[in-house]
């Protein structure tokens, strides 16, 4: 396979219609519906874009109007997206758990004129703050169930519609959107990409048609990909490992791009797919390994016992793969029973028996879950990069795998650290910065660097070393500096632990708020005839406590600082939730919120004369209602010597 650096030249719809010519009749995405897949080639995909960008000439909109994409990943979704870049306007992925009025703050500040959703769901949102965006001058719903009331409003616009509409016009001037295809330059700006915002409203990074492109010519040049190969999309659509892969790597590859049926039916659906490569967050990767824990926890004894001893065998294996080193015989037989006794059969039960290569990113993973998932033969890899820079500047090479590091940097990307430790890149896929916000954009760009806010290190062989957020970083009262970020990770590689987040910036210890995982910790707690109805219910039993107390401890004993060691901790009565502000929308804990929100618990921590807070817990509904509970919430103090190792 050649490189194909001549495709930096063309803008995405540009690429879509190169894509046409290379093979016109194979499968470009597949959607399953009523358990049915169904699928559009590379022609059929770029007939869709024609009618919608011709359509959305009908209704009004100009070059460089702003379209919004609120909704689950579907091939109509797909279709909006670059047909808007055909039509010379650009996209904007709003995310669908996002709330009335944080959508309509966002529409605001991205000046949107169309808004496309994909059900009646989305559509309510809008119509809750129509008052409120009198820019949004029409609304496109694809699913026309529950929307029967809205029809002789013409705000709101049937999909259907649109293409219809866009067929008609394509009739008579079928060389109209041709011709605006062909305006289109490799450095416009085609998508308006959300920040995570972990400090407040996201800011919309301008992305560039060539920033997309050359992200997915870049990593196939690590990572070679067959245009036989299938990918799952399964992420949110609004976050920029989504976007890389559908405009990046499908256009530039060939490969299929695959639609679940629904989020629900995603491990289901995988199942059915077997993906060759696939990309997730961490929380992904954690959940996967929750399932795998659930399994062979209720296995036979001597299945169970098998996987134990096969694992150890498979982290041994695993060095040897990870550094690209000749394994030894012995071990190499070994690896290969365990593989054909234990593993091929349980990653064939979660999807991964095609796999060759599955990412990580958008948050830190910790070296233990790294470990695990290589240890069964799935391939994992760390990916670190930022939404500005197209998702992607560091990846691990196969055989050149580090569970510390995160790669080295792609083709045509540099790399060094700032005097203050920041991590500083260059790369064509870097955006044109922030809309609207030019201080922020200085700022980001300053020096003709994008500037990642993230401290850390290149190591003597190349690879980059992430601390944490430079605002993240913490010292202790003494002036020891540590990583909540790290210790966090290696907290959660407990099955029982779901989250923690880590205080102790200039305290005189480090202190934790967890989350237990519901599912493992309620098995726990079944299998010892526990009962229990609600989580904080849950999380207020004395065993579970003292089943957290030992991981807690079993974390001390593993850290080689004394001051990374928790000196108290307490079990949080709610999971932590995007939707009350708590995670952002990739499921990154927004520190400082939760040390404001939880202001009373956090000051708890460090003061040892208390051992139970009472406290008032709010539980918001998806209908709108609030409950409020009581509750004593128990804190639990560990000792340890300081000289201890």
């Amino acid at each position: 396979m050649q490189d194909n650096d001549h495709l930096l030249d063309l803008t995405i719809p540009q690429l879509l219609r190169w894509r046409v010519a290379q093979s016109p009749d194979k499968v470009a995405l597949r959607e399953k519906e009523f358990g049915i897949w169904n699928s559009y080639t590379w022609r059929e995909y770029y007939r869709k874009v024609q009618e919608v960008a011709a359509g959305l000439a009908r209704i009004g909109f100009q070059r460089e109007m702003k379209l919004a994409l609120i909704g689950d990943n579907i091939p109509e979704l797909i279709f909006m997206a670059v047909g808007t870049m055909a039509a010379g306007g650009i996209g904007a992925g709003i995310y669908q758990t996002s709330l009335p009025d944080e959508i309509a703050d966002i529409l605001n500040y991205l000046d949107v004129s169309v808004v496309f959703c994909n059900d009646q769901e989305q559509v309510d949102k809008l119509v809750e703050v129509r008052d409120r965006i009198p820019g949004v001058k029409r609304v496109i719903y694809e699913d026309p169930r529950g929307m029967r009331s809205y029809r002789a409003d013409e705000w709101f616009m049937d999909f259907d519609r649109l293409l219809a509409l866009g067929r008609e016009a394509l009739t008579t001037d079928g060389q109209h959107i041709e011709a605006s295809i062909d305006r289109g330059r490799p450095d416009d700006v085609c998508f308006l990409c959300l920040t995570s915002g972990t400090t407040g409203l996201p800011k919309g990074a301008m992305m560039c048609h060539r920033n997309y492109i050359n992200m997915g010519v870049q990593i196939t040049k690590v990572d070679r990909l067959a245009d036989t190969d299938e990918y799952l999309s399964f992420l949110p659509f609004a976050w920029i490992g989504e976007q890389m892969n559908t405009f990046g790597v499908a256009m530039a590859t060939g490969i299929t791009v695959n639609f679940p049926e629904s989020v629900e039916t995603t491990m289901e659906d995988l199942k059915e797919i077997g993906p060759h490569f696939i990309f997730g967050a961490p929380r992904i990767y954690e959940t996967i390994r929750s399932q795998i824990w659930l399994k062979i926890d209720d296995a036979h004894w001597l299945n169970r016992a098998c996987y134990n001893y096969f694992s150890r065998v498979g982290q041994r294996a695993a060095r040897y793969r990870m550094s690209g080193q000749p394994m030894p015989p012995g071990l190499r037989l070994k690896a290969w029973i365990g593989d054909q006794l234990v593993f091929r059969p349980l990653i064939n039960q979660i999807g991964f028996l095609r796999l060759r290569r599955a990412y990580t990113g958008g948050a830190a993973l910790g070296p233990d879950l790294f470990t695990f998932y290589q240890a069964m033969g799935v391939n994992l890899k760390q990916i670190y990069g930022q939404t500005e820079i197209t998702g992607i500047a560091y990846m691990h090479r196969d055989g050149d795998i580090r569970p510390d590091t995160v790669g080295k940097p792609l083709p045509g990307t540099e790399c060094r650290i700032s005097d203050t430790g920041e991590i500083l890149s260059r790369s064509p896929s870097v955006c044109k910065g922030y809309y609207k916000l030019p201080d922020k954009t200085e700022e980001l760009l300053e020096g003709g660097w994008l500037h990642s806010g993230d401290a850390g290190f290149l190591d003597s062989d190349g690879h980059l070393v992430v601390i944490d957020r430079v605002s993240d970083v913490m010292h202790t009262r003494a002036g020891e500096m540590f990583s909540p970020m790290f210790l966090e990770n290696k907290l959660k590689f407990s099955p029982y632990i779901k989250e923690a987040v880590i205080f102790g910036d200039q305290r005189d210890y480090v202190a934790a708020l967890i989350n237990i995982d519901p599912i493992i910790v309620g098995k726990w707690a079944e299998d010892r005839g526990l009962s229990f109805t609600t989580y904080m219910d849950l999380s207020l039993k004395p065993e579970v406590a003292k089943l957290i107390r030992g991981e807690v401890e079993a974390f001390n004993r593993s850290v080689e600082k004394p001051h990374f060691r928790i000196r108290r901790f307490a079990i949080l009565y709610k999971l932590l939730d995007m939707d009350d502000g708590e995670l952002t929308k990739t499921g990154k804990i927004r520190r400082k919120f939760v040390r404001e929100k939880y202001h009373l618990l956090y000051e708890t921590l460090y003061d040892e004369t208390i051992d139970v807070r009472e406290v008032e817990a709010e539980f918001r509904y998806q209908d709108g209602q609030v409950t409020t509970v009581r509750t004593n919430m128990p804190f639990y103090t560990l000792a340890w010597e300081e000289g201890e190792n």
